[in-house]
């Protein structure tokens, strides 16, 4: 929706969504401007040599945490604590991960006296243990997760990150480019959340290296107007 809008707004009149089904382009612009659309997010590149979003494990990892801190029962001699964890990737299978958190989570509620605590679970995962300063609902209530992989310097980040979903891209539509004369990619931007007027000439030299796209978008997922074209 925000590419279509994004295409629209440049005067557009003829835009047709899959034209081909379930196959590239995704967009067909006049019959003649296949369009592809992905999201630049940050990528975390596995041993194996591929790579994946960092939000492909942080998020049901965060679900996977709330889950088990529920299971854990309600609150105890009238305490609440808040549960901060920190990863970083690789992590180990999540059933012997999860059984290492229950066994720790489960001898801080049994011990005779608590206090604010940090458990190193395993080498990539840690556990931040504070008071919630009355009870609630459950004994545990998550309060914070934080990636060690996510952040770092936003220019250098984009950079990396565009020319992995660049890469993916060509992969993908390698076997439809003889179809149609031009290709355009537009990525809604989820790591620099577009780029500022001021930046502009920063971005231009720093992300003008070679590629096979006739056009290259970085949009803003929150204005389809704040674009910003390589």
């Amino acid at each position: 929706m925000l590419a279509e809008r994004y295409i629209r707004s440049l005067g557009y009149t003829s835009v047709v969504y899959e034209p081909d089904g379930n196959i590239p382009p995704d967009f067909l612009i006049d019959g003649q401007i296949a369009v592809e659309v992905r999201r630049l997010n940050q990528n975390f590149k596995l041993p194996a040599g591929h790579s994946e979003g960092l939000e492909e494990l942080a998020i049901p990892l965060w679900q996977k945490i709330k889950k088990l801190l529920l299971s854990l029962g309600p609150a105890k001699n009238g305490e609440s604590w808040f549960i901060g964890f920190d990863f970083r990737r690789p992590l180990e299978p999540w059933q012997s991960l999860e059984a290492a958190i229950r066994n720790e989570l489960q001898a801080f509620m049994n011990a005779p006296t608590r206090s604010k605590s940090t458990l190193t679970i395993t080498e990539n995962f840690q556990l931040d243990i504070f008071p919630a300063g009355h009870a609630h609902a459950t004994f545990y209530l998550l309060g914070s997760g934080s990636d060690s992989d996510s952040g770092g310097f936003v220019l250098a980040e984009v950079r990396e990150n565009l020319e992995l979903c660049i890469a993916e891209k060509d992969q993908k539509v390698a076997p439809f480019r003889s179809k149609y004369p031009e290709w355009w990619l537009i990525l809604a931007d989820h790591i620099g959340y577009g780029v500022d007027s001021e930046d502009n000439a920063l971005f231009a030299e720093a992300l003008a290296f070679p590629h096979s796209w006739q056009k290259i978008v970085l949009l803003d997922p929150r204005n389809h107007k704040r674009a910003f074209e390589i």
